[in-house]
């Protein structure tokens, strides 16, 4: 509902809502790309020790600099990072409105590539950022000609990449990056939240760190790391770039009950991250199944798959919704977007697509 006339909100901000996907109960939830499958028994043992040892302490401010997460998310990108050029955030949401805090602002800009994420422009409002978008391909590529035209062009200050991409779960071949980065007069930003699912051979911009001082590769915690209600992302930069995050990080931003969560899964890392090949051979299931019901689908290297094209898509939405099936209508107009599940969870959407929408 938009807020009473009488609220003193800035006026940029009224016609807004909050974000959030729908929430519904009884369902199957396909829609925010939540890994299906969540920890183990002893995982939840071993966090809910680490967390009560915090609680313990919890009178006391937590480490501001978050050193010992730091550090073993360092040791889990691998790449020669050292804690000095990792950072630590509540998701990699609150990573990117950092980001945007530091190197945005008034009469600054930050671009993207749309589609995209659909809270980079949320970002860019709540800091005062000029934002600007350049289309995709008709594959929901970035043509690197295109993109180097657009970015000298605008100059930006933060240029948001994102491989995966969210809603199309299109990987960018490292080359795209290297021409923006080689043109880019500020930050460049390769979000990288699908980084583990991507499909064997599909490269990480981690690997370009020690050669471009102004990248940021953002990751998180919550996808393949089944730990989305832990709430804990990161970025890797160069350490000049680190410091400038921490001059616009909130007080002890991170708790200590969060970081004692992300010490405690990280140490599980192998068992939380069994399930990722599992999800991929999913994905391209769901995918072979979708391109032979004659949908279009875009190639995904995430947990995710896009696909359409539909007349009314929020009707095909309603009827899986009808039947019990949750997906997100987002994206480009007539296309759907479906989360990878469990094996029932998936036979539960191919039942319930094809009743609503039988071909």
């Amino acid at each position: 509902m938009p807020l009473p006339s009488w609220v003193p909100i800035r006026d940029d901000l009224r016609p807004y809502e909050p974000y959030g996907a729908p929430q519904l109960a009884d369902v199957i939830m396909l829609n925010v790309n939540e890994n299906p499958y969540a920890p183990s028994a002893a995982i939840a043992d071993d966090i809910a020790a680490a967390v009560r040892e915090a609680v313990l302490g919890l009178n006391r401010y937590p480490d501001r600099e978050a050193t010992a997460l730091r550090e073993a998310l360092a040791d889990y990108l691998g790449h020669g990072l050292s804690a000095e050029r990792v950072w630590a955030a509540n998701g990699s949401n609150e990573v990117m409105l950092q980001i945007l805090q530091a190197f945005g602002g008034p009469g600054r800009t930050a671009v993207s590539f749309a589609p995209t994420y659909s809270m980079y422009p949320e970002y860019a409002r709540d800091t005062h950022t000029r934002w600007i978008t350049a289309p995709r391909e008709q594959d929901f590529t970035v043509d690197p000609d295109r993109a180097v035209a657009f970015v000298e062009a605008e100059r930006p200050d933060v240029v948001l990449l994102t491989s995966p991409n969210n809603p199309t779960g299109t990987a960018l071949p490292l080359s795209t990056v290297e021409a923006v980065l080689a043109v880019a007069p500020g930050v460049v930003v390769v979000d990288e939240a699908y980084a583990e699912f991507r499909r064997e051979g599909t490269p990480t911009a981690l690997e370009l760190l020690a050669a471009h001082p102004r990248l940021i590769v953002s990751r998180t915690m919550s996808k393949a790391f089944a730990l989305a209600g832990g709430r804990l992302g990161y970025a890797a930069a160069d350490a000049a770039i680190i410091d400038a995050l921490r001059i616009v990080r909130l007080p002890y931003h991170l708790s200590a009950v969060t970081q004692a969560t992300a010490l405690a899964a990280l140490r599980h890392r192998d068992e939380l991250l069994a399930q990722v090949e599992a999800l991929r051979a999913a994905r391209d299931e769901l995918s072979a199944w979708l391109s032979g019901r004659g949908h279009e689908v875009a190639e995904s290297d995430a947990n995710f798959v896009l696909f359409g094209r539909f007349a009314d898509r929020h009707a095909v939405w309603q009827g899986l919704v009808d039947r019990g099936v949750l997906i997100r209508e987002t994206g480009p107009e007539g296309w759907l977007r479906v989360s990878v599940g469990t094996p029932e969870e998936m036979n539960a959407f191919y039942t319930a697509l094809s009743e609503v929408d039988p071909r």
